[in-house]
């Protein structure tokens, strides 16, 4: 564990939120120095690592895993940057504090032990097959996906992954569970036209704002999709969470905006765009990140049992499969293709805080979980 707690620290000391190009080095150089793989930096900074060595990743083949980070973050709170801007990283009570711990440096740094750990079980090269293990680590997660969509686009296609993303103490408390779905997340914008004129003639106008109200009305009417995943159903959303419109109490509106934040499920979509049907009346789509939903079932009950054999604590329950409510890069791994499932040390209501944590322990867990559904999938 003192070589996870160390990597982990590193990577959570180095700022990432503005450019993550010094914490793309760190895990670059270290897999370089620790591994036999081949390892890549592509034009945008990720870091893609894959078993066996050779020249080509993307050559034809079946069957190969990756582990999937991200190394970006949010921006710290004021607390969590010294004044020269390092990050703060501290230990107490068992638990890595510092910006990025959760989310996700330290299943990165777990990934990244368990990607050397796995080697010696990597079987030797077969002509042009796909690497049968890979390791990658993206940049701009936190901003809609950047990353993953650009090494897709140049061809980063595993049949199977595992992202760190958070998953712990879904079933209960203490619980590193595998989630095998994850909802997505449409935002877009009612923009509602209109035509303006002096308020005490208002009749010889049109109420953009009025339009804009009748649109959120024949929204709230609308049917959200409800799958079902692993006994649970998964609902989508749909939520105004944004009004603006007008320019002076004696003035009727031209326009008028209203933002909507929906959230996805796999396979299923609401029927947004009939509010564009009516008059005077825009939909935009602003940003729409995919769903999930893992479709093999034994790759999905691999990892599970995984993490059902690595359990420190009694106490804590056995690991089940379920759903989480957040989207995150798996969905653009999904929608290409790739069989994803989310195991992560995280809990929900870590990232993103003034005080983002994760539990030491489970990070170990988690690195233990990695390489053996590595080396489970090897074997097969």
């Amino acid at each position: 564990m003192d070589e996870l707690r160390a990597l982990a620290r590193d990577l959570v000391a180095t700022p990432s939120h503005d450019d993550p190009d010094a914490a793309g080095d760190l895990i670059e150089d270290w897999l370089r120095e620790e591994t036999t793989a081949t390892v890549e930096r592509d034009a945008v900074g990720n870091v893609l690592a894959w078993h066996p060595a050779g020249d080509d990743h993307l050559a034809d083949g079946d069957g190969s895993l990756a582990l999937v980070g991200h190394h970006d973050v949010v921006p710290p709170d004021d607390e969590q940057v010294t004044d020269d801007g390092e990050y703060v990283v501290e230990e107490r009570d068992g638990r890595l504090y510092g910006r990025g711990s959760a989310d996700m440096k330290g299943a990165v740094a777990a990934a990244m032990l368990a990607f050397r750990d796995a080697e010696e079980a990597q079987p030797e090269p077969d002509g042009n097959a796909r690497p049968t293990i890979q390791f990658a680590s993206f940049v701009g997660e936190e901003i809609g996906g950047e990353g993953a969509r650009h090494a897709i686009d140049e061809g980063f296609a595993p049949d199977l992954a595992i992202v760190g993303e958070g998953s712990t103490g879904y079933s209960g408390p203490g619980v590193t569970d595998v989630a095998i779905a994850h909802k997505g997340r449409r935002a877009s914008t009612i923009v509602a036209h209109g035509e303006s004129v002096h308020a005490s003639a208002h009749e010889e106008g049109t109420n953009a704002i009025y339009r804009a109200c009748d649109a959120v009305s024949t929204l709230r009417d609308l049917s959200v999709p409800e799958v079902e995943v692993a006994g649970e159903a998964l609902s989508g959303s749909i939520v105004a969470t944004e009004i603006e419109g007008g320019s002076a109490w004696n003035v009727v509106p031209d326009r008028c905006t209203v933002t909507v934040d929906e959230r996805t499920v796999p396979g299923e979509r609401a029927a947004l765009d009939e509010l564009a049907t009516a008059d005077g009346i825009e939909w935009v789509v602003e940003q729409d990140l995919p769903p999930m939903r893992c479709e093999d079932s034994a790759f999905a009950d691999l990892v599970l049992d995984a993490a059902r054999s690595n359990v420190d604590d009694a106490a804590a329950g056995t690991a089940q499969h379920v759903v989480k409510p957040h989207a995150t890069d798996a969905g653009w791994l999904s929608e290409a293709g790739t069989d994803c499932v989310i195991c992560g040390p995280a809990e929900s209501g870590e990232a993103h805080t003034a005080t983002e944590s994760v539990s030491i322990a489970v990070l170990d867990r988690c690195r233990s979980i990695y390489r053996d559904a590595l080396e489970a999938h090897l074997q097969q």
